[in-house]
C-alpha cells in the first residue's frame, strides 16, 4: 500500500471511529424521539412514531454461514435494543436475493439493508426501493456501486485495501508465492481482494473452488499446492474455506502458510495453534448493527453518515498478538 493511500485509509477509518461513537450515543437514548424537535423545525423524514419502524436486511449469504450467521447477529441485536422490528433473509443466488428484496419492497418496509456481491443483478430491485422512498443502505459488498443505485451509505471494508493488507503481511513474513483462493463466482468483492493482495505481495496465483462443495474445495487446493510445490502462502476468502485449505496442505505435505479473510471460533483455534498465521478481521457484527441505527436516525431525524464515503469496518487483523482478546467475542458470535 502506498503511503499517501494508507493516510487516506486511516483518516477513512478515524472518521468511521466518530461516526460509530456518535451513532451509539444516540441509539443510547433510544434516537431522536427522546427529545421532540422544535415546532418551527424541519419534519424528520418518514416514520417518526418510534416504536413501528420495520426494516429488513438482505444478504447474499447462505443458511448456516458462519460469517452472516455474525451479521445477523448484529442487525437483531440492534433492533432489538432500539425497538425496531428486523427481519434478516438471506439467498445466495443473486436472482433470488434480488427477489427477496422485491419482497421487501410489497411489505412496504420502512428501511432495506442490502449487501451487494453481485450489483448488476440487484440494480433494478435496489433503485425500484428507492423510488418507492424506502432508504437503502448497502453492506459488504458492492462499495463503488452503492450511491449510483440510491442507496444512503454503505458500511464494510475496501476490499482492495484489505487485500494489499494481507498480501504485504505475507510478504513480510517472507513467503514468495501466494496462492489466492475464491469460492464464490461473481462475488466482486473477492477478485478485489485478490486484485489487491497482488499489488502488495506480487507473484499471486487465483484457484477457483465452490463453498458449497467442501470436500471438492479441499481437493482442488491439496492439487495446487502439490503441483507447484513453490507455492508457500495460501489466503483463503472465508473462514470455512481457511479450514478446509488447513486440512488440504497437511494433506499435500506443504510447509505453505495459511491466512484468511474472516473469522470464527475455529479460525481463533488454528491461529493459537499456529495453523493459520492471521485473519483479516471485517467486523461484520458491525455491517449488521450500524445499519439499523442508521436507518432509524435517517427515518426519525433525517441523520445521513458517510458524507458519500464508506463507514469502514475493516480491515482489522487477528494473530497470535490479540487473538486471546479477540476470542471470547467470536466464540459467543460477535466477532
Amino acid at each position: 500500500m502506498t503511503s499517501d493511500r494508507f493516510m487516506k485509509f486511516k483518516r477513512r477509518m478515524r472518521y468511521a471511529a466518530v461516526v460509530l461513537g456518535g451513532a451509539l450515543a444516540l441509539a443510547a437514548c433510544n434516537g431522536p424521539t427522546a427529545d421532540k424537535p422544535a415546532a418551527s423545525g424541519a419534519a424528520p423524514a418518514g416514520n417518526t412514531s418510534g416504536g413501528n419502524l420495520h426494516f429488513a436486511v438482505v444478504s447474499h449469504g447462505s443458511a448456516g454461514d458462519a460469517f452472516w450467521n455474525v451479521v445477523k447477529n448484529g442487525a437483531e441485536a440492534a433492533g432489538k435494543q432500539l425497538g425496531v422490528q428486523v427481519d434478516y433473509k438471506a439467498d445466495g443466488d443473486p436472482g433470488a436475493q434480488a427477489k427477496l428484496v422485491d419482497n421487501a419492497i410489497a411489505q412496504k418496509v420502512d428501511g432495506l439493508v442490502v449487501s451487494m456481491a453481485n450489483p448488476d443483478a440487484l440494480k433494478t430491485s435496489i433503485q425500484n426501493a428507492v423510488k418507492a422512498g424506502i432508504p437503502v443502505v448497502t453492506i459488504n459488498s458492492g462499495e463503488s456501486r452503492s450511491a449510483e443505485f440510491g442507496a444512503i451509505a454503505h458500511v464494510g471494508q475496501n476490499e482492495t485495501i484489505a487485500g494489499e493488507g494481507a498480501g504485504k503481511r505475507l510478504k513480510d513474513a517472507g513467503k514468495t508465492k501466494l496462492l489466492c483462493v475464491i469460492h464464490e463466482a461473481g462475488n466482486i468483492g473477492q477478485n478485489q481482494r485478490c486484485d489487491g493482495a497482488k499489488q502488495a505481495f506480487g507473484n499471486v496465483q487465483t484457484l477457483q473452488v465452490d463453498i458449497n462443495n467442501p470436500t471438492d474445495a479441499q481437493s482442488r487446493i491439496k492439487g495446487a499446492v502439490q503441483a507447484d510445490p513453490s507455492i508457500d502462502a495460501v489466503l483463503a476468502l472465508n473462514s470455512q474455506v481457511a479450514a478446509g485449505a488447513v486440512t488440504a496442505i497437511k494433506g499435500a505435505g506443504s510447509k505453505a502458510q495459511v491466512a484468511t479473510f474472516d473469522l470464527n471460533s475455529d479460525v481463533v483455534t488454528a491461529i493459537k495453534s499456529g495453523d493459520i498465521l492471521f485473519a483479516v478481521d471485517q467486523q461484520q457484527y458491525e455491517q449488521g448493527y450500524l445499519p439499523i441505527v442508521f436507518l432509524k436516525l435517517y427515518k426519525e431525524n433525517a441523520n445521513t453518515v458517510g458524507g458519500g464515503q464508506p463507514v469502514l469496518t475493516g480491515p482489522g487483523f487477528v494473530d497470535k498478538a490479540n487473538v486471546d482478546t479477540v476470542a471470547p467475542y467470536a466464540n459467543r458470535g460477535t466477532r
